[in-house]
């Protein structure tokens, strides 16, 4: 099929052929402030189903709904928690995502199959003019289903260029991460998925909040409550192995150890190290992921690093691990599951 792309900044009249789209039941990949998102109307089941069948997604793997006022929560949520309503007036628009019942006039094909439905207001204001131009839009992030989300218009052109209706050029997204998601429909929040919004911010508003392993990266979720828990995902198509050290120093001689393994099966191999660390290394492709001082920095090239693994031509990659603080959490929780859980700890 023929993709427009459109280059436009926030406007309803430079965004009317993705309006248009969304409305009459089409895809259209847009940017938001921590991914790019493949968006259908959330209503419409046909559509939703696009989505799945263009990203390769499985069926039981839920989108998330954007909206673009707090008033349309009532729209795709019932049973909201009435505490709940400050805190979101705090945090959106923003990378906060909700996991609350769903309203009967979601389709289960934007829930995964489940009667929950994952929440958010994004901030970015080329996301919020499409869906106030439109309707609230299920999207999951505009990638083929298990590769590195996408962060750069590049990428999105890569993976759906020809398979989608509309894509839209926002240029790089501000986090590189996907949004923090926490589950309101038990007894205490549970941390689903670790985003730019922290744990440390989280438990200002909610300090009995739960973190399962799961939420680290350190298992899989046994299902797919909210996207990114069950299956395979920021993948590249070469293995990662992760190396997870306090001890910086002693971390680069663990990878090192494993890299002249590598080596010795006559294997090419690129390491995704920071900038303190890449000096260390030789004989290897080297990707910065940047400085191990500015984790926000970092989580910004993650994607964008994993994916340059491919584009290399290596057999195999390394990567290095940071410190499980502040946006730290999310960028582990993407390594470990972009690894394959494949680790080497010290």
């Amino acid at each position: 099929m023929e993709t427009i792309i459109i280059r436009a900044a926030s406007g309803k009249r430079e965004l009317e052929p993705a309006i248009n789209a969304i409305l009459r039941g089409g895809l259209v990949a847009f940017p938001t402030e921590t991914v790019y998102g493949l968006g259908a109307d959330a209503f419409n089941s046909t559509a939703v189903r696009r989505i799945y069948e263009v990203k390769g997604r499985p069926s039981d793997n839920p989108s998330i709904v954007h909206i673009a006022s707090l008033d349309q929560l009532s729209d795709v949520a019932i049973d909201v928690p009435p505490h709940l309503y400050d805190v979101l007036r705090k945090v959106w628009p923003g990378p906060f995502t909700v996991i609350l019942r769903k309203s009967p006039t979601v389709p289960l094909e934007t829930t995964g199959g489940r009667e929950t439905v994952a929440v958010r207001m994004p901030a970015h204001p080329v996301a919020l003019d499409l869906i106030r131009g439109s309707r609230p839009i299920a999207a999951p992030s505009a990638n083929l289903s298990g590769r590195p989300s996408p962060t750069r218009i590049d990428h999105v052109i890569h993976d759906l260029m020809g398979k989608v209706d509309v894509i839209i050029d926002g240029g790089d997204t501000y986090f590189g991460v996907e949004s923090t998601i926490i589950d309101f429909t038990g007894r205490r929040p549970i941390l689903l998925r670790p985003g730019p919004f922290t744990l440390e911010e989280l438990r200002k508003f909610f300090p009995d909040i739960e973190v399962p392993e799961f939420a680290r990266g350190i298992r899989e979720a046994d299902a797919a409550l909210a996207p990114g828990m069950k299956y395979r995902h920021y993948a590249p198509l070469k293995p990662v192995t992760l190396v997870e050290c306090n001890d910086v120093d002693y971390m680069v001689k663990l990878a090192s150890k494993l890299i002249d393994e590598f080596r010795s099966k006559g294997m090419r191999i690129a390491v995704i190290c920071s900038s303190e660390t890449c000096g260390s290394y030789s004989g290897v492709e080297l990707i910065n992921i940047g400085s191990r001082n500015d984790l926000y920095g970092v989580a910004r090239q993650l994607f964008d690093s994993l994916r340059r693994v491919d584009e290399l031509g290596v057999d195999a990659a390394v990567a290095e691990g940071f410190p499980e603080i502040g946006i730290g959490l999310a960028i582990m929780n993407r390594l470990r599951k972009a690894s394959g859980f494949n680790i080497v700890r010290c």
